[in-house]
């Protein structure tokens, strides 16, 4: 049995707002493929974007080259077509270039087929004072988990 794979992007909930979610396939090679499924990947620095053709991509996703690779190996920095929908796809590209929203991965997990998903999400970038909000609230919902730890 393999492990379960989870990469995720914890920067993505502090610096944006998040509108909607999206559950996309990624088109990969083999060695990237590998990669992955040894957790060798990271999203904390990636977006999305279209291109002129209508297709989104993932861009700045790092694969690590695998270690068994040789010459077939893939570039680690590579852009990886995401595969969604027409309909999802239309939608998504609409609400970006109307209401200047971003595409953020937000997870990078393989599902119970096998197959490398990349959980996107529409989000609104957050101003300073949000992401004050947002520390405030962590940090006051620690103390009250541990003034309820101790008085059990």
């Amino acid at each position: 049995m393999q492990k379960k794979v989870n990469i995720q992007n914890k920067k993505a909930r502090f610096l944006y707002e998040i509108l909607d979610k999206y559950t996309a396939g990624i088109v990969l090679t083999g060695t990237e493929i590998k990669s992955i499924r040894s957790s060798k990947a990271s999203i904390a620095e990636s977006f999305c974007e279209f291109n002129d053709r209508g297709e989104l991509f993932v861009i700045n996703m790092t694969v690590e080259e695998y270690a068994y690779g040789n010459y077939y190996n893939h570039r680690p920095k590579a852009e990886r077509k995401l595969l969604l929908n027409k309909k999802e796809l239309k939608k998504l590209r609409k609400d970006v270039q109307a209401k200047g929203l971003a595409i953020i991965p937000l997870r990078l997990y393989i599902n119970e087929n096998g197959f490398a998903k990349l959980q996107i999400a529409l989000g609104k970038g957050k101003k300073l004072f949000d992401k004050r909000d947002t520390i405030k609230d962590r940090d006051n919902k620690r103390d009250l988990d541990r003034v309820k730890k101790n008085f059990k």
